[in-house]
């Protein structure tokens, strides 16, 4: 039962490279769902596996036991292991709880305080103008009682001539017609969930920053001004500052390897639909899958033995 749970917390290490190689051999948009549905099942599986190990320490509680009709000791394994193992399970459990709760919280209230920034400044066609000498420019997300918009800084607007401001804003649209901040949020919560996750964040983030590249690229009709838009835009906004205090969800074209993404848009783009990383990390995730399901089994059957349903082997 231990090994067979033990398997996904494990194979999250393997995801980062994984990711780095998608983001490399397919179109970006492709990339993106990819790599964050493997690491959202990845996760899902962390957390669920987490939760069955600690059980058998729970049910060695004699309040608990009987609140469950157990009849005998849950049996699953050697017992000082499957304890041990519980114990530790148990507070990695507690901790990736309070971690997400605090920084689900966090988040929120930068997301609060970006949307008070622009709150009484107008908008026309989704677009502020935040009065700031600092170059900066981001897609903020909508919310319930906000709309999403696309904020940009004055110094921006002053650091880029017209044709590479059309690029930029037709960057952070792309950002807010995709949705690209629910692949960011998912990415985060999954990070914050196990380590190995948390290194696959830069390349959600890169993937979404790639596929807004191509849709500007489109919408310009000129690969190069978008690579100079960007080159320009990431050049400005690190001369002037960090974008300290954000959340996390704002993307901007600012963010990310810019080089790299400089590169990709002076290059042909990744046309390929399908690629070994993807296989692999699809093979990843059905791994984690049956060896989490497998684990509960062989737990929910030791949970009924130990009920008197089974007689016990």
């Amino acid at each position: 039962m231990i090994a067979l749970l033990l398997i996904p917390l494990g194979l999250p290490w393997i995801l980062p490279s994984l990711a780095r190689r998608a983001v490399d051999q397919v179109r970006p948009e492709i990339a993106l769902w990819t790599i964050t549905t493997a690491t959202a099942a990845l996760a899902v599986g962390v957390v669920a596996c987490l939760g069955v190990l600690l059980l058998p320490l729970a049910l060695a509680i004699p309040l608990l036991a009987a609140l469950t009709d157990l009849i005998r000791p849950l049996r699953t394994g050697p017992e000082l292991l499957v304890l041990s193992v519980s114990a530790l399970a148990a507070g990695l459990f507690a901790v990736t709880c309070v971690t997400v709760a605090r920084r689900a919280v966090s988040e929120a209230g930068r997301l609060r305080i970006a949307h008070g920034d622009v709150a009484d400044l107008p908008h026309a066609g989704g677009l502020c103008v935040l009065d700031d000498p600092r170059p900066d420019a981001y897609a903020l997300p909508g919310s319930l009682r906000s709309p999403g918009r696309i904020v940009v800084t004055t110094g921006m607007l002053r650091a880029l001539d017209p044709h590479e401001r059309e690029a930029l804003f037709a960057h952070e649209r792309a950002h807010l017609t995709a949705r690209h901040h629910i692949f960011l949020a998912v990415a985060q919560l999954s990070g914050w969930c196990h380590p190995a996750l948390a290194a696959v964040v830069p390349q959600v983030s890169f993937a979404a920053e790639r596929a807004a590249d191509e849709v500007a690229a489109r919408a310009a009709g000129d690969r190069a001004l978008t690579a100079q838009a960007v080159g320009r835009a990431a050049l400005a906004a690190t001369r002037s500052r960090e974008r300290a205090g954000l959340s996390l969800l704002t993307a901007g074209a600012v963010t990310g390897p810019v080089p790299a993404r400089v590169k990709a848009l002076l290059t042909q783009a990744p046309a390929r639909r399908i690629a070994p990383a993807l296989l692999a990390m699809a093979l990843l995730c059905t791994t984690a899958a049956t060896s989490s399901l497998a684990g509960a089994i062989v737990v929910h059957r030791g949970v009924e033995i130990a009920q008197g349903e089974h007689p016990a082997d």
